[in-house]
């Protein structure tokens, strides 16, 4: 496929998006109608649709547009693309020529759409972020970086490194996170990679594993992930910590493959699916709690032009609770770590802070702000200790 042909799928996909199809149901409906397609073009296509979404506001208010041509052209205008080296190219099944209307573009955007968040949040999002608040947006704009996890219970970061070089796997060691591996080069072939199939990594982000290490290493105890999801806090926790973890979730669905991925890893975690099986006291509960997941918008643009602010008012309301809850199973003198990918404080800091005036006999040994950048999500860590008595 050409560039032009291209950028006319991803307008094709996106005009699917408008009438209500869900992003991945889109790609893979045209990634099923398009055989022609290799996986280089369904590639650079799924790039277009993405880079569109994560800069959606910008891109339709530039044109005053409401269709997948305007929301691309206005992608791609703000991306300082030739227009006309991919609009109206004779031959490849580009998009046709601009109209000269369709070179006329909105000069002055408000601050909350020229960085691409929701206007209700603008305010929010200003007043939490300070004078990072726009540098924060625009990070929002780019593809997020892929990170590997190295598996301390069967390998060591250097030796993870080398078989993922044998695996033709280009990677370097994150600067500040010990078990964090950046991925450099192509990451098609991460799942099948020795280093993959035999457990010594991990696909997760970089400030997600930073999470788990606030814990003391080989700390051992027992040890709850109460918001366990898919479970890759509960791999992390049990090759961090060196001990069994118990692993919760109301969606005890999301867990269906965690016992697969627990035996790849050679660690033992155990999948409870009722609260009663919960044991009565742990030495550690880890919350990763339902949150806006503002700090990932990268990688789910969707969940930004989603987020409501009814919605972000029962996330918190959520937060509480579970933290709450969480907190009545943590053994005198245990610890609880309270986390979101969220960068937003009436999610973090601010209900840590009210959790603590309401339960004094918990206290904050330390807390941490992750921000989006090139090496890691933003993401939120707070770990607090249960007074003796």
């Amino acid at each position: 496929m050409t560039p032009a042909a291209r950028v006319a799928a991803a307008i094709e996909i996106l005009d699917a998006i408008l009438a209500g199809q869900n992003v991945e149901g889109a790609l893979i409906r045209w990634a099923r109608n398009s055989r022609y397609a290799g996986s280089k073009d369904r590639a650079a296509v799924r790039d277009h649709v993405y880079g569109a979404l994560r800069r959606k506001a910008s891109s339709l208010a530039i044109t005053n547009g409401t269709t997948g041509r305007d929301w691309m052209r206005g992608f791609l205008k703000n991306s300082a693309v030739d227009l006309a080296s991919i609009f109206g190219q004779v031959g490849g099944h580009g998009p046709s020529a601009l109209s000269d209307q369709e070179m006329l573009f909105q000069p002055d955007l408000d601050a909350a759409t020229a960085h691409d968040i929701p206007q209700w949040l603008w305010p929010m999002w200003q007043a939490d972020l300070g004078s990072d608040a726009q540098l924060i947006a625009r990070a929002l704009w780019d593809p997020a970086d892929v990170f590997l996890r190295v598996n301390l219970a069967k390998s060591s970061r250097e030796h993870a490194l080398e078989v993922l070089q044998q695996d033709e796997i280009d990677a370097e060691p994150h600067p500040t996170i010990e078990t964090a591996v950046h991925v450099t080069g192509r990451t098609g072939k991460i799942a099948q990679s020795r280093a993959y199939v035999q457990g010594l990594v991990e696909l997760q982000d970089a400030s997600s594993q930073a999470s788990v290490m606030v814990l003391p290493r080989n700390g051992g105890g027992s040890v709850l992930d109460y918001c366990a999801g898919a479970g890759g806090k509960s791999l992390a926790l049990a090759a961090w910590l060196n001990t069994q973890v118990d692993a919760f979730d109301v969606d005890t669905q999301r867990m269906s493959d965690l016992p697969a991925r627990a035996a790849r890893a050679g660690v033992d975690v155990r999948v409870l699916r009722e609260l009663s099986d919960l044991n009565n006291y742990y030495k550690t509960v880890f919350c990763d709690t339902p949150c806006s997941g503002s700090g990932t918008w990268r990688r789910d643009p969707m969940g930004k032009w989603a987020l409501t602010a009814d919605r972000l008012g029962e996330l918190v309301s959520i937060q509480h609770s579970i933290l709450v809850d969480a907190a009545s199973r943590v053994a005198a003198g245990g610890s609880l770590v309270y986390a979101t990918c969220s960068v937003l404080s009436c999610e973090n800091q601010n209900q840590v802070t009210l959790f603590c005036e309401t339960h004094p006999d918990w206290g904050v040994i330390e807390m941490h702000q992750f921000v989006p950048t090139r090496h890691g999500d933003g993401f939120f860590v707070a770990h607090l200790s249960r007074k003796n008595g």
